[in-house]
């Protein structure tokens, strides 16, 4: 391995070290918690050293969004892929989307909450958030009914769902009806 193969190496461990120190804190106390300082403290690197991977907490906020939305795009996908037939895989591709937002609020947060400096419904929207809404397309696009647009069916019923883990998680909606609030997504809006 070339000095400069071993230098690209230790700079992508040290760049994934800060991304996941970041998300660490976000999720133990919140993103208000995540700062620079904070970080070099808990990686034991200077300031300098993160400021030479990120320009400051957004450009953190925007790496740690496009794991999530790798992560998240994977999820559905598993979840869709364990149910058979198009209703089935529509309200196991719901839970799984809630779970996710669920399981992760920082991240979740760092995909559609804060300002990650990333560019959504854009020729410059990064592939892992193509991805992301691919992986919601893939299976709502059998179940957008006759005569709609597919993606523009995805980009309602994500709409919908983005409600639920929002007002879920804001203590909006009364607790325990998660899953019947699903399935009254998945009733009302696909078409199956």
């Amino acid at each position: 391995m070339s000095v400069q193969e071993r230098k690209e190496r230790e700079r992508a461990v040290r760049e994934q070290l800060i991304v996941a120190t970041a998300r660490e804190l976000a999720e133990q106390q919140g993103w208000d918690a995540v700062t620079t300082r904070r970080l070099a403290e808990r990686i034991e690197y200077s300031q300098p050293v993160l400021y030479s991977h990120f320009r400051g907490k957004r450009e953190i906020i925007g790496a740690v969004a496009l794991e999530g939305a790798t992560e998240m795009a994977a999820a559905l996908r598993a979840a869709a892929s364990l149910a058979d037939g198009p209703r089935a895989r529509v309200a196991a591709l719901a839970r799984g989307y809630l779970d996710f937002a669920e399981r992760n609020p920082a991240v979740y947060d760092a995909m559609f909450r804060l300002d990650g400096g990333l560019a959504f419904a854009d020729e410059d929207t990064p592939e892992p958030l193509k991805d992301a809404f691919a992986a919601l397309s893939e299976t709502l696009g059998d179940v957008a009914g006759e005569g709609v647009h597919p993606g523009l069916f995805t980009e309602v019923f994500w709409a919908a769902l983005h409600g639920l883990a929002t007002l879920t998680r804001a203590g909006r909606l009364p607790p325990g009806d998660a899953e019947r609030r699903a399935d009254l997504l998945v009733d009302r809006l696909a078409v199956v």
